[in-house]
């Protein structure tokens, strides 16, 4: 079983700054550095960070897409990841782009952005709203120029003025993934009717340009200036994109329908996309529920998370006639960061003696063995099933980014890169919980009758905190050897409103957590663990991760002129990251494991950076007449 995805970026991860710290060069230089690719060169159809485009200036649609997909039917799902305020199991507002509610997954389908993404491409960037995009000799400065025929929904102009009044408000009351980034812009210039200029200050990192044009939605002025942006509502906003808010159920469902007329249907960034007439979005609290409601064909595509259902619940009825069927898909992004994440505010998480001894309870041979019938690898770093994953000892260049930090790191930085415990898989690994007291014990931990107490007098209680029962049979046997280590651990489930409301204001001991960063890095990594997002709430830096070296590499990370810089950057991060303990890693695999009603048509290339199915796939209108499912 895996866990939920977290709230991600479409960059991160799918998930966001920026003091510059002591030791690095200038910025200006770096930031010039950065856009020198493009910088001088005129407009141009697209950006990359590292330079390098697939697609020309002439290309008529994305290789991983069917040009030719029909268009129609319904396409019904749970949420196999969402972003910023969204949430998977209800909803009470459809402003997904503030910290305040709960947003139901998808209302980025109704917004344009200046550019899109290739998903096969590690961090290029094609026109959508913006035609062409210009950089200035110093990489400060980007003219994006507008398509003159973007409209909003209502027939209603899309103008620069649209733009920049949609930038400026993200950055001022934006939910902290999308206003962070921004301190490095100085401000978004209207030029013209169909121009518009982001000025920087110099301190900006490769990626922000790429980042803003491809994640920042584009708000109507217009409707803004008359609706308060930082409110919660159930009523759905004027929109630009290929979808708009439908039917609705709050706490339900939600559908979002296409627009027959949208503007940019026939850009070669949108061809053979966005083919469902509505995608219909299910809400259930429990995951069994909602598997059972796709065994009724109530649901017609599933994602499956949960390893015991992959492996022993697909044997009903509409599998054994060839009516639903399951299939592998490959997974090709970095598979992130899972496990269970300490609150580290809180002082009896400060040691990280304590933090490493814990992670000894965790016996993921007999989980992996018992529970997950051996469908997942163990999670060992914080970019999983990437080339920026640390592995045996540093080299001679990561060890140039480490050295300067010697007197202020462990020596395992500079060791063999470490890996959480192997257990006998018993399940009660006796010199592993062994390993675990004596740490406890360095750390001023003494047994008390059947208590652990701590330097401070006062037994060590831990509450793992979870949104959904499903969680059970994977805590309950670590707490029960924490318990045999005299802790006195428990978990707590709470509903998503609450359990979400928590995580803001870290109100919590230990809670799961999946982040997964893009191939390529940006001001995202310092929204995961940056020392200053570890004290905004709503940033993903739940663990409290706040340590000056932690922010030079990644000032570092994001400074690097190449994706050989980048990667090695990368490691050494990973490095110091996983000698800090501040979590239990848990599993990953990579692969995309899905069951579906066999109505759908697919691509033969899936993308390796995302696996946005909603967008890509399209009803195969014979496989669904045979089944009665039209749509």
């Amino acid at each position: 079983m895996t866990g939920f995805s977290s709230p991600s970026r479409r960059r991160l991860l799918q998930l966001t700054g920026a003091a510059a710290v002591a030791g690095l060069g200038p910025w200006s230089a770096r930031a010039g550095a950065a856009a020198s690719s493009a910088a001088g060169k005129g407009p141009q159809h697209g950006l990359s960070v590292f330079g390098d485009l697939k697609y020309g200036p002439g290309f008529t649609h994305f290789d991983y897409v069917n040009p030719n997909a029909p268009k129609g039917g319904t396409f019904s799902f749970t949420a196999p990841y969402w972003y910023f305020n969204q949430n998977p199991q209800t909803y009470n507002t459809f402003n997904s782009f503030i910290l305040k509610g709960d947003a139901p997954p998808r209302m980025e389908l109704c917004f344009d952005t200046l550019m899109v993404r290739a998903q096969d491409e590690p961090d290029a960037v094609y026109g959508l709203v913006a035609e062409t995009v210009e950089v200035s000799e110093d990489g400060n400065r980007y003219f994006f120029n507008l398509r003159p025929e973007a409209k909003f929904h209502d027939g209603s102009k899309l103008t620069a003025e649209d733009v920049a009044f949609s930038i400026l408000l993200l950055k001022a009351d934006g939910h902290p993934l999308l206003s962070q980034p921004l301190a490095a812009l100085k401000d978004a210039e209207v030029l013209g009717e169909n121009r518009v200029a982001l000025h920087f200050d110099g301190t900006q990192a490769l990626q922000l340009a790429l980042v803003i044009a491809t994640d920042y939605p584009i708000f109507s002025k217009r409707y803004y200036t008359a609706y308060d942006f930082k409110q919660s509502t159930l009523t759905p906003p004027l929109s630009s994109g290929p979808y708009k808010v439908g039917k609705q159920a709050v706490g339900r469902y939600v559908e979002y329908h296409r627009v027959e007329n949208y503007w940019g249907r026939d850009l070669p960034v949108m061809a053979g996309q966005c083919n469902f007439a509505a995608i219909r979005l299910e809400f259930f609290r429990e995951r069994q529920v909602a598997f059972e409601a796709f065994k009724k064909g109530n649901l017609l595509y599933r994602e499956e998370f949960t390893s015991k259902n992959w492996a022993t619940e697909y044997n009903f009825p509409a599998i054994e006639n060839g009516e639903v069927i399951r299939r592998e898909f490959p997974d090709g992004r970095p598979s992130g960061a899972q496990g269970w994440y300490f609150n580290t505010r809180r002082e009896k998480f400060k040691d990280p003696r304590v933090r490493q001894a814990l992670g000894y309870a965790f016996d993921f041979e007999w989980s992996n063995k018992n529970l997950f019938y051996g469908l997942y690898d163990r999670t060992v770093s914080y970019f999983e099933n990437s080339e920026m994953k640390a592995e045996g000892l540093p080299s001679a260049e990561e060890l140039a980014l480490l050295e300067p930090f010697r007197d202020q790191l462990p020596e395992a930085v500079f060791g063999e890169a470490v890996i959480p415990p192997v257990s006998d898989g018993s399940g009660y690994d006796r010199s592993l919980l062994r390993r675990a007291s004596d740490l406890l014990s360095e750390a001023g931990y003494t047994r008390d009758g059947t208590e652990l107490v701590g330097p401070d007098g006062k037994p060590l209680e831990i509450e793992f905190l979870n949104n959904t029962t499903a969680f059970e049979r994977i805590t309950n046997p670590m707490i029960k050897n924490m318990q045999r280590l005299g802790i006195k651990a428990s978990l707590r489930v709470v509903d998503p409103a609450q359990y979400q409301s928590r995580l803001n204001d870290y109100d919590f001991d230990v809670a799961s957590q999946r982040v997964s960063s893009s191939a390529t890095l940006s001001d995202d990594v310092r929204e995961l663990w940056g020392s200053r997002a570890a004290e905004i709430p709503g940033a993903y830096n739940i663990a409290g991760v706040a340590d000056p070296v932690v922010d030079a590499l990644l000032d570092k990370v994001i400074a690097s002129r190449s994706r050989k810089e980048m990667n090695t950057a990368a490691r050494a991060l990973d490095r110091v990251l996983r000698s800090g303990y501040y979590w239990i890693p848990q599993w990953y695999k990579n692969i995309h494991t899905v069951a579906m009603w066999d109505v759908y048509g697919y691509p033969e290339k899936t993308p390796r950076y995302l696996f946005p199915i909603e967008e890509l796939w399209w009803i195969d209108k014979e496989k669904a007449a045979k089944l009665g499912k039209a749509g």
